[in-house]
């Protein structure tokens, strides 16, 4: 019935509150995303199958490192079934995620940029960790499984 998948590294809540405010992610349906990457050269394809708690992203962290991806992340955030925060996610807007992660290769400091950037936006470090552990503890409560059949809904 799918792998559970993990709870992601923190930064990719961030990266999911980016990906919204950057207008990034376009709902098809109830069930269907699509997020573009921060540089705008990947497209992933989401789908969540809410009665079965069943999910598909084709984003590295869900396919290969087996953890709920920040597509996942936003599309559930735009769906209320995650918690958003739009103050957050405004001084979150016009990151280089990709270009951060490819530069620096550890999450944590990425993750101290980041704040650092969204305290000179006026939100503080200690809000957007209070934030995190909350959609952490909902995610918690998911049991999110990753099948990768439901691929076969985009084509």
């Amino acid at each position: 019935m799918g792998k559970i998948l993990r709870l992601p590294p923190r930064i990719k809540v961030l990266e999911a509150l980016g990906a919204i405010a950057d207008g990034r992610v376009k709902i098809l349906d109830g069930q269907r995303a699509i997020v573009n990457s921060s540089d705008y050269t990947r497209v992933y394809h989401v789908y969540f199958d809410e009665a079965k708690s069943l999910v598909y992203s084709d984003d590295n962290g869900t396919i290969f490192r087996g953890y709920v991806g920040y597509p996942i992340i936003a599309f559930l955030m735009l769906k209320g079934l995650l918690p958003f925060d739009e103050k957050i996610a405004s001084a979150l807007k016009g990151i280089e995620w990709r270009k951060l992660n490819e530069k620096y290769k550890k999450y944590s400091i990425v993750e101290q940029i980041v704040k650092s950037r969204a305290k000179s936006r006026g939100v503080m470090p200690w809000i957007i960790d209070r934030f995190v552990i909350q959609v952490f503890s909902e995610l918690r409560r998911k049991t999110l499984r990753f099948d990768p059949s439901l691929k076969n809904k985009f084509t």
